[in-house]
């Protein structure tokens, strides 16, 4: 009898099944470089053209790393296949970060040529990776390779146009990939998934989105830092660098001090892991990670022009805050059993939200708006820890 070769698939057995690859933080490096030149790309051009395909782009690059991401908690990041697999990609996300500041010029084409080899090659390798597994996990990459190969289309399609066209080409294979994991890759012939098929490791999962948030965070202290450097000191530009490591302190506070954990806890404990994953891991992070890019962009326009600044510009000042709220009040919402987002996040919210009126823009200067938005951000990390650290000695008590 032949014998059978062992599965690339993790062991779910294991003590350390979640576990994080050392691989998969080589790979992560590759988003920390995409990350940068996303915000680098639109402080060189900041208008709502700039926005716009920025927005665009990034949503591109958080598809390639959560899809990558889903990948490897199946397979073992430990076996010499799936190693190299990883490596190749990081060589085609190597490729798409490259392209990011003229993808929607002169590098077009590199952009989808890379995004459809991470996409297209990454499916067609998982799908041999599983040909000996249960059908139920070849039928889901099979669907998955069909919307992956349609929506590809539309990229290679949009670089060979012009520039206005290719934003119409690219935000329809946007849409469509998008729409995927909402459909269950549904496809004629082949059906559609269930959760049941997305049976996934939740603490990996979980621990992979919050080093996506750990890239960011620390994009954006590269990014203050770099600025201030490169600019004379001054009591405006001081102010301005204090302020933005504050902010991305408290950044870092409002994610990880009670969110994150209990977020894990939660999708550990789950009978459909895959639900959460799908809703609070592969679609609201992307809005945390867009806050945290928006602020960064913000924290460099602040420093350096502390006394004025468009009306653009304070939009970002104040958008990169709001965004990543929202983010954060969804993420918590749904991995929390709340009823409602929580208070803390809205009343940040309300108080970003009076910044916005006309007659504070109007009279505040950059610095001014950037410092009070991270007042804001201040109320909520602390009110939340508050409450939360309340409710668990309510808890405790009544044991």
């Amino acid at each position: 009898m032949r014998k059978r070769r062992p599965s690339l698939l993790r062991s779910r057995d294991a003590a350390d099944s979640g576990k994080v690859g050392m691989v998969e933080l080589f790979f992560d490096l590759v988003f920390v470089f995409a990350v940068t030149q996303l915000s680098h790309t639109l402080v060189a051009d900041l208008s709502l053209s700039g926005l716009l395909q920025v927005g665009m782009l990034l949503l591109g690059v958080w598809w390639v790393w959560i899809d990558t991401s889903w990948v490897t908690n199946w397979l073992d990041p430990e076996r010499i296949p799936v190693r190299l697999a990883l490596l190749l990609l990081m060589l085609a996300g190597i490729g798409l970060s490259i392209a990011i500041p003229k993808a929607f010029d002169s590098r077009g084409l590199l952009f989808a040529l890379s995004y459809t080899a991470l996409q297209v090659g990454r499916t067609l390798f998982f799908l041999w990776a599983v040909r000996r597994e249960p059908v139920h996990m070849r039928r889901n990459f099979q669907r998955i390779l069909v919307w992956t190969v349609v929506f590809s289309t539309f990229w290679i399609a949009g670089a060979m146009t012009t520039h206005d066209a290719r934003m119409v080409w690219w935000a329809i294979a946007l849409l469509i990939e998008s729409l995927a994991p909402i459909s269950y890759f549904w496809v004629p012939g082949l059906g559609k998934s269930s959760i049941e098929d997305w049976d996934v490791e939740g603490a990996h999962l979980a621990e992979r989105c919050a080093l996506f948030i750990i890239i960011a965070l620390g994009e954006s202290l590269l990014v203050t830092g770099m600025t201030f450097a490169a600019r004379e000191w001054g009591r405006a530009t001081s102010m301005g660098f204090v302020n933005a490591v504050l902010g991305t302190i408290l950044m870092w506070w409002i994610y990880f001090d009670t969110g994150a954990k209990r977020a894990t806890k939660r999708i550990e404990r789950a009978d459909d892991p895959g639900r959460e994953a799908r809703s609070a891991y592969t679609y609201v992070h992307v809005l945390i990670v867009g806050g945290i890019i928006a602020c960064a962009v913000a924290d460099e326009l602040v420093i350096a022009h502390p006394h004025h600044g468009q009306r653009l510009e304070l939009a970002i000042i104040l958008g990169g805050p709001i965004l990543y709220l929202v983010g954060n009040a969804t993420f918590k919402w749904i991995t929390n059993d709340r009823r409602a987002p929580p208070l803390s996040h809205l009343v940040g919210l309300g108080l970003l939200g009076l910044l916005a009126w006309p007659t504070f823009t109007h009279v505040l200067t950059p610095l001014h708006v950037a410092l009070l938005a991270n007042g804001a951000l201040l109320v909520v990390a602390i009110w939340e820890s508050l409450a939360v650290r309340k409710v668990a000695e309510a808890l405790l008590g009544d044991e």
